[in-house]
């Protein structure tokens, strides 16, 4: 799906009133309704068998405001207590806002009304004291800096709940957007709201996705109120769309019920060392879980045993070791290419460890081989400072992973600059390298050499463990095994996506400071079939 700014936003909800009968008022009567029963449920989960909670729910004069009314009103059965915080005067209200203002207070709702500091110092008690806040006080449409009233209550939610990590308030969650947040992608000025979960309408808006504050919108929930999908792909001009599960729709996810393994890919990862054993255990492993026909991992003799006796179902092969266990230059020549012969794809990177003869054997591997490949952690750092000989490679496909850090060092470059502006390190990069990139992060964007690109937001903090990069690794290989490369880029990205999804699924019921990556790997096919059954009962 593509991604929207502010304007064409307000398009869409103009032709969508326009073209389909739709007024403004049932729009905001379905966007305040849908967003309350998706907070609903975050409630329902952060408290679970507990008391309601107390739940304060801010709103501005604007259209967002008035969407803040109707999820006040929607949330009455799920709080003991709920009420609203105006930072205006109720004469400012206009439109469809004001009338849902005027429901509020027919159903006995109480509004505390804020329209200046000493209205602020004396509500601000109240409003810090809330169990779960409601943020609705600036949209999709606010430009500038948040500032009186309002500016000092971001100020002190995101200072109480210290950006979104302390245990209170138990959920902030944005309607539509993050007050401050602007939504053209472009750097904000704080103070910009930080919310646990933001649930925005009928498209993702560029700022939510690419920002480098993309992050305050906490986890994204995209809700259809009633614009069709087509209306979104005709106003959008934007490079940047969202990986959701309409751009999956046209993959073969369902066997088929005479398919065999070699219909599925016959992968090869090439991982591990004396001491990281585990990243070729859990490459295979993810691989495996995600699908793959076969799976062979190339290790190194000395840490072959515990890699083989990892999993039964993958197979091995042995590779000579250098004196510290890494895999040696000899293993070049006959030896690979008798290993690489029939395979489908190439897996290589994890855990190979950073010996001038390993790193040898890696660029030689990956400039020389046809098969598509996937690279990954030291295989990248293997073409630190050199990366342009990715260029020089046999292979029409090649797709590198690299976090901010590993493209730094690919670029020469600080972590800094490429953060600045992740989209144009991402396009820039897949274009000069002739390579789909997929740069790492909380957004994470899967680029490709023809310009196009898709942002992920599946996932959660539990990915930020080691090993995370070694189960997408073998994610990314089964999913190229499986659907090929005649669309890498959507290939590569639903491979991101389940990846993140199988994250999302292993954090229930569970801290996410305890996940590991094999929790993630383990749930690649729970994840895989819940995409599915979404999909089919989305039609």
């Amino acid at each position: 799906m593509k991604a929207l700014t502010a304007a064409e936003m307000r398009e869409v909800d103009r032709l969508t009133i326009e073209r389909h009968g739709i007024s403004g008022l049932q729009l905001m009567e379905t966007a305040g309704t849908l967003a309350a029963n998706a907070f609903a449920g975050f409630i329902r989960d952060a408290g679970s068998a507990g008391p309601p909670p107390v739940i304060c729910v801010l709103c501005g004069k604007g259209n967002n405001g008035g969407d803040g009314f109707v999820v006040a009103r929607q949330l009455r059965s799920a709080a003991s207590v709920i009420f609203v915080v105006l930072f205006a005067r109720e004469e400012e209200l206009r439109g469809d806002a004001a009338t849902n203002f005027g429901r509020w207070r027919e159903l006995g709702g109480e509004v505390l009304f804020v329209t200046d500091d000493a209205a602020y110092d004396k509500a601000s008690p109240r409003i810090l004291g809330a169990h779960v806040i409601v943020d609705a006080m600036f949209g999709t449409g606010f430009r500038g800096v948040a500032s009186g009233a309002i500016g000092r209550a971001i100020h002190d939610i995101n200072w109480l709940s210290k950006d979104a990590t302390a245990v209170l308030p138990a959920l902030i969650l944005a309607v539509d957007t993050p007050s401050g947040l602007p939504s053209d992608g472009e750097a904000g000025e704080e103070p910009i709201l930080k919310a646990h979960h933001t649930v925005t309408f009928t498209a993702p808006k560029v700022g939510q996705l690419i920002s480098r504050n993309s992050a305050a919108v906490g986890s994204l929930r995209v809700v259809n109120i009633g614009s069709p999908v087509s209306l979104v792909e005709e106003i959008g001009k934007s490079a940047v769309r969202w990986s959701d599960p309409n751009e999956f729709a046209d993959m073969p996810l369902v066997r088929k019920s005479d398919g065999h393994k070699g219909l599925y890919g016959n992968i090869l990862i090439v991982a591990g060392s004396l001491g990281k054993s585990g990243a070729a255990v859990m490459s295979g492993s993810a691989a495996l879980w995600t699908g793959a026909g076969l799976v062979t991992i190339a290790t190194p003799d000395v840490v072959l045993p515990i890699v083989a006796g990892a999993h039964p179902e993958y197979m091995t092969e042995s590779l000579a070791a250098t004196k510290d266990g890494g895999i040696a230059r000899s293993n070049l020549g006959r030896k690979f290419a008798a290993i690489a012969k029939g395979r489908s794809v190439l897996a290589i990177g994890p855990g190979l460890g950073q010996n001038k003869g390993t790193q040898d054997f890696i660029r030689s591997i990956v400039t020389t081989t046809e098969l598509p490949t996937i690279l990954d952690a030291d295989g990248l750092n293997a073409f630190a400072g050199r990366a342009d000989k990715l260029c020089k490679r046999k292979s029409k496909f090649l797709a590198i992973t690299p976090h901010p850090g590993e493209m730094a060092r690919l670029l020469g470059s600080s972590v800094k600059d490429v953060e600045a502006d992740r989209v144009k390190t991402a396009t820039e990069t897949a274009k000069r390298w002739n390579a789909h990139v997929i740069l790492k992060g909380s957004h994470t964007i899967v680029a490709a050499p023809d310009g196009r690109m898709l942002v992920n937001t599946t996932g959660n903090a539990g990915l930020s463990k080691g090993g995370s990069g070694d189960v997408l690794t073998g994610v990314l290989a089964a999913m190229t095994g499986q659907f090929k490369t005649e669309d890498w880029l959507q290939t590569l990205a639903l491979g991101v996506y389940l990846h993140g999804a199988a994250a999302d699924v292993a954090a229930r019921g569970m801290d996410l400071s305890g996940m590991v990556a094999s929790d993630v790997a383990r749930n690649v096919r729970q994840a895989r079939l819940e995409l599915l059954r979404e999909m089919q009962r989305r039609g």
